[in-house]
Order: structure tokens, then sequence, then C-alpha cells
């Protein structure tokens, strides 16, 4: 679109004197035509952006789904992982809109085992060395496939997805960071799917009892897991389990991990209530 812009003013006084000039009532009108449209191409723009952002949101999720579901049958385990992420970050105080982009992106934690063959995923027995090897790989890959977007959720699921097998003792992997330089997201989403991995079955074990997990949780606090995440899990324990429960009762899906207004966090003590809104 073209826009054309004349600037019209009344002829300075006599004796040079500019200080009486003003832009004519044509001038004006041009002006305001031209801020609305500067107004409208901003908010078209946003909206763009907006959409380009959910689209490779929705693309990024189904290739996360379709890695779990090489895992679990349901698929239904990134679900529980974002809202159990979303639920320990507000216990810990963190900012709600921060949890809320922890909640999006922590489902996209092992979207690199899309790229593990099966009979490494899937072999019920140990693994030898070299499939340990290929398995170990998968952090690196998904790190690949997410940060190649320079959208800050992105960014999140990227780093998660590198960090999560991280140990605070610094033995785990890719990179074998320890503690506090293993970054919070990743330190995270490692509880939360320690524990929820325990609680399900998978192909080569059954579902271990909530107390057992908990126990089995509590033995890697300062070991393979943040001291101070493992014990705000511990304390908020039957919340946590409310939640999970609640995902699986609800039979929510990945469109519900997007929805600002389909959770809500009670007072401490208190389970925190989500709900589907499809």
């Amino acid at each position: 679109m073209m826009l054309s812009f004349h600037a019209q003013v009344s002829a300075p006084p006599a004796g040079g004197a500019t200080s009486g000039q003003c832009f004519s009532e044509e001038a004006s009108a041009q002006m305001e035509c031209l801020i609305a449209d500067f107004g409208r191409m901003y908010r078209e723009r946003n909206d763009a952006l907006r959409e380009v952002a959910q689209a490779h949101h929705d693309a990024l999720m189904r290739l996360s789904r379709a890695a779990e579901l090489r895992d679990d049958d349901t698929g239904v385990h990134i679900v529980r992982m974002g809202f159990l992420a979303w639920a320990v970050a507000l216990r810990m105080g963190l900012p709600a809109s921060w949890a809320l982009q922890l909640r999006q992106a922590a489902p996209m934690h092992d979207i690199g085992k899309i790229g593990v063959p099966d009979g490494v995923l899937k072999k019920p027995g140990k693994l030898t060395p070299e499939e340990r090897a290929v398995m170990n790989e998968h952090p690196r890959i998904g790190a690949d496939i997410l940060g190649r977007s320079r959208i800050p959720l992105f960014q999140l699921a990227a780093e998660l997805a590198l960090t999560h097998h991280e140990r605070w003792d610094g033995t785990g992997y890719p990179a074998g960071l320890a503690g506090e330089a293993i970054p919070l997201s990743g330190r995270i989403v490692a509880v939360v799917d320690f524990f929820d991995a325990l609680t399900m079955d998978r192909c080569y074990r059954q579902a271990f009892p909530d107390p057992m997990a908990l126990q089995m949780l509590t033995e890697e606090r300062g070991r393979a897991f943040d001291p101070r995440i493992v014990d705000i899990f511990l304390h908020h324990a039957g919340s946590m389990i409310a939640v999970r429960d609640q995902v699986n009762r609800a039979g929510l899906g990945v469109d519900d991990l997007s929805d600002a207004e389909s959770a809500g966090l009670g007072e401490p003590g208190q389970v925190i209530q989500i709900e589907s809104r499809r």
C-alpha cells in the first residue's frame, strides 16, 4: 500500500516569525490515517507471528508424542510431565509465566528418542555399552531438533531436553554437569520424569507403587537430583500424586498444556486442580 503525506503549513507572519506555523486539517487527517495504518500492520504482524509460533509448537508436540508412543502406548506420560513440572515450579515460588512455559516445554524432553532405534529403546534387558552410547545421544538429538528455533519456548525445551539426564553429583550425561551448573529447567524435569516413569508400566517392567517410588526418589536426593527440588516434591507428594491422577482421569492431552486457564493452584497445602478445556 502506497502512503503519501503532504504537510501544509500556514504562511509565516510578516517579519519571518515561524511560531504561528501549524498543520492544516488535511495534513492532520493524513497523519491520523498513517498512525492507524501502522497500528493495523503491527497487529497483523503480531497475529502472524503467533500463528507461526503455534504451528511450530503443534508440529513439535506431535513429534514429541510420536517419540513417546514408541516407549509408552498411551503417550500420556508427556502430558503428566508437563503438569508435574508446572506444579513443582509453582511450589518453588517461581513466576507463574515461567511455570506455564515450563509446562509447555517439559513434554518435549525426550523428543530425541525419535532418533533411537527400537532395538535399543524397547530392549527389555540391560543395554550393552554400545547400546547405552546410542541411547545417551537422545538428549543431544532432541536439543538439536528444538534449538533450531529462536522462539523462547523452544529454547527452553532445547535446554531441558539436553540437560534432564545430568545428575546433581556430576555423573550424568551428556556433558557431566553438576549442581547448579545444570539449568533449573533440567533439574525440575529430571525429578518429575523419574517419579512419573517409575509409577507407570513400561515394556520391560510393571509400575512401582507410589510409596516405593517416593522412597527411591528420596535415596537419590543430592546424588541424582537437586536436594531442594526433591524436598519440595516430597513435601507436596500428595498434591503431586493428585495432579498425576487427575491428568489420567480427565484424559488431558497436549492441547490442555497450552491453556493458561486450564489450571488453578490452591494454597500450599491444597490439591492443585486441573481440568480439560476440550
